[in-house]
């Protein structure tokens, strides 16, 4: 699922020798992460695999050649080669055993085909293909999941240098703000202590501007990630979120066809249902056609049985083919117990299938609640966005006069302070609620599933 847990996560950032831009960051990240760059090699396995399986239907074509030396002592009795440890020696049974050897020879051709399954190999095929499908529809929303957290990183990290450019004017207001009490201090207009607030206020906002420096460089961090690169600074593009998107409120029905997640969903079960039609396909026999075509030769000659001597040991005479045979026939197989062991794995895959469906039910119902919070979290962010410049423009003026009437004596310095606070605090405010915005647009892309109604904004 794509989560975006909060509008703003604050982390650190860097700076960049060049602007980077949302597109590009995107693009970078699709072609160096890790994890993309797996399921791209997943999915040409898959194909392999397609093609793999598209070729079981070619017959099975077999070439064999052996040469021997040995003896050919028959004996008249029973036996089983069993574990391939039977010997294929062939001649006359003697009354007694004899060491005569000669060489000899086979040769063989062999060509099975199963052209007819009750559809085991087209099943296989779809199985194939399925398997091929999911890992696409994988790929398909990885990619998507990615453009996802690489657009919250990268609002995150705007968000965080504004912040920190917040956090800058904060400290240059607490220099002024110490230096006139200093200098007023030292003249006897002020009590003492009012400087020693003023430092305070000054290391405060220190303190405040460095936690911020280290948010940027958390986030930039983050960011540097999610695109595959290691970076220590990043320069971003701020122009693209001092206004608000322009469509703010695009359809909001959840299609189902084209979420990236459900896609990947469907093709799970889509998959586990074909495997299930294939472990059926088990249940029925196999016709199958074969030939065989045989050359043999020995060095025993066919007299061999009335006169032991007729054999020899030449090489070449033993190893040329002087007898052949061919074999051409039609056979079927069906092992009736298949039924009955297959039959609980079809049952386990149709329950398995029945579970990515309510896999793919759950996720949908997940992704519907989304996009409900989407559209208000939206609407409160527009809300938030109108309502942070008053909030500034009220907290400045407040400060002004605070400041203006602190100078001349006719205010304390509790009250300049308070002042001080206000304004840090609404600056902070409207650059989340700034970002925020973009942050619900990218929240209801992510819920719709439609990547190109944020970045489109850009």
């Amino acid at each position: 699922m794509v989560v975006i847990t909060g509008f703003l996560i604050l982390s650190t950032t860097s700076t960049y020798a060049q602007t980077l831009y949302l597109k590009d960051a995107i693009n970078t990240a699709l072609s160096n992460y890790g994890s993309i760059k797996a399921k791209k090699n997943y999915v040409s396995a898959s194909e392999e695999g397609l093609q793999q399986s598209k070729k079981d239907y070619l017959p099975n074509l077999s070439l064999s050649a052996q040469q021997d030396y040995g003896t050919i002592n028959g004996q008249n009795g029973p036996s089983y080669g069993l574990g391939g440890l039977g010997v294929a020696s062939s001649g006359p049974a003697f009354d007694q055993q004899n060491w005569n050897a000669a060489f000899g020879a086979l040769y063989l051709a062999n060509i099975n085909w199963d052209f007819f399954s009750f559809g085991k190999i087209k099943e296989r095929v779809k199985v194939s293909e399925g398997i091929l499908k999911r890992d696409q529809q994988d790929l398909v929303q990885e990619q998507f999941q990615q453009e996802i957290r690489v657009s919250a990183a990268y609002l995150n990290l705007l968000a965080a240098q504004r912040l920190r450019k917040s956090q800058e004017n904060n400290l240059q207001r607490a220099i002024t703000f110490k230096n006139t009490a200093v200098i007023r201090a030292s003249n006897g207009l002020i009590a003492g202590v009012d400087s020693s607030l003023a430092k305070a206020e000054l290391s405060s906002a220190k303190i405040a501007l460095t936690k911020a420096k280290d948010l940027e460089q958390e986030q930039a961090n983050r960011l540097g990630v999610l695109m595959g690169v290691t970076v220590t600074s990043l320069e971003l593009d701020t122009a693209s979120i001092t206004r608000i998107p322009l469509h703010l409120y695009a359809d909001s029905i959840l299609q189902q066809k084209s979420h990236p997640l459900l896609q990947f969903y469907r093709s799970k079960v889509d998959l586990s249902n074909e495997q299930a039609r294939l472990f059926r396909k088990s249940y029925y026999p196999t016709f199958s056609m074969f030939g065989v075509m045989q050359g043999r030769g020995s060095g025993f000659s066919s007299a061999y049985a009335q006169q032991q001597t007729a054999f020899t040991r030449n090489y070449v005479d033993g190893i040329n083919p002087v007898r052949g045979n061919y074999l051409l026939g039609v056979g079927m197989v069906w092992n009736l117990t298949t039924i009955l062991k297959t039959h609980p794995q079809v049952r386990a895959q149709e329950f398995l299938s029945k579970g990515l469906q309510n896999e793919y039910d759950l996720a949908e119902q997940q992704l519907q609640a989304q996009v409900a919070i989407a559209d208000t979290k939206l609407k409160n962010a527009i809300d938030n966005y109108k309502e942070a410049p008053i909030q500034v423009k009220a907290a400045a003026d407040a400060y002004l006069q605070k400041s203006t009437l602190y100078k001349n004596g006719l205010s304390t310095i509790v009250d300049l302070t308070q002042a001080l606070f206000v304004l840090n605090r609404a600056e902070t405010d409207r650059d989340i609620a700034y970002n925020n915005v973009w942050q619900a647009l990218l929240l209801k892309s992510a819920a719709l599933g439609n990547f190109d109604l944020f970045i489109n904004e850009f």
